[in-house]
């Protein structure tokens, strides 16, 4: 028996791969507030599920797709001036609800959509987790690439402009990352649960951190714990794996939360 041959080893792994990407990435959500752009991007998911199984195609490709077309499109309509928090909102419910309704129109496929709503970190074979592992590592590689040029056009347009960079491009990079994570941490929280597995650690590590790395690397550290101590809960109370890890972040959130507060008031008095 090998390592890999234990379930709940495969699935910390695939968590913890996970946290990989969603830590530094989650990071530029926050900074950009784009909670919402994270949320329609993963709620697009749901319909890609039912386009690849109505084409027989891989479920992550299907899911990287369409998450990649309803990224696109967003960046487009904030380009033009919508205005983002109603298209959204319009976005994500309708994407979700057309994936929802298109999935029972689909002859002879009988599929669970829990698994694919709230995750099911649990089955994680070991071919997910070679997917898992390989998209995250593809996101953290393209975060590290473009890391300084990605904060710049993140804390000032026009100084990235007078650098040479171009905000427009980063934004894409952002958006093209932001789809690689939503089609490999489907399998791990699910598609409603996404959003919060990038913005929560991200959101605690602030509390922390004093620098924008500094930042990246304890959400990583957050998101990983969040995966560990979830997990456990699940095994424990035999809870739902998915939410019992952004249960775990949550709790660590509001900790980090108490703590920061409690630093600044000790350094005011």
């Amino acid at each position: 028996m090998t390592l890999l041959d234990d379930f709940m080893t495969r699935a910390l792994l695939a968590g913890l791969a996970v946290s990989l990407a969603t830590g530094p990435l989650g990071c530029f959500v926050v900074w950009r507030r784009m909670a919402y752009f994270g949320d329609a991007t993963a709620h697009a998911a749901i319909l890609g599920v039912a386009l690849a199984l109505g084409f027989q195609i891989s479920i992550f490709v299907g899911t990287m797709l369409v998450a990649l077309i309803m990224a696109m499109v967003v960046s487009v309509l904030a380009g033009r001036g919508w205005a983002m928090d109603t298209t959204l909102g319009v976005l994500a419910h309708s994407a979700l609800a057309f994936g929802l309704v298109a999935v029972s129109f689909l002859p002879n496929v009988r599929v669970d959509l829990t698994a694919y709503l709230f995750g099911d970190i649990l089955a994680v074979s070991r071919l997910d987790l070679a997917v898992i592992a390989g998209g995250s590592g593809l996101v953290l590689g393209l975060l590290l690439w473009r890391w300084s040029a990605l904060l710049t056009a993140t804390l000032n347009e026009d100084l990235a402009h007078a650098s040479g960079i171009d905000p427009g491009r980063e934004r894409m990079v952002l958006t093209v990352a932001l789809a690689v994570v939503v089609a490999v941490a489907l399998k791990i929280v699910g598609a409603l649960l996404i959003a919060a597995l990038l913005i929560i650690p991200a959101a605690a590590a602030r509390n922390f951190a004093r620098s924008p790395e500094a930042m990246a690397l304890c959400a990583i550290i957050i998101g990983g714990g969040s995966v560990w101590a979830g997990l456990q809960l699940s095994l424990a109370q035999d809870t739902p794996s998915g939410p019992s890890i952004v249960v775990a972040a949550a709790l660590i959130f509001v900790l980090a939360t108490f703590f920061g507060t409690l630093r600044e008031a000790l350094r005011k008095s």
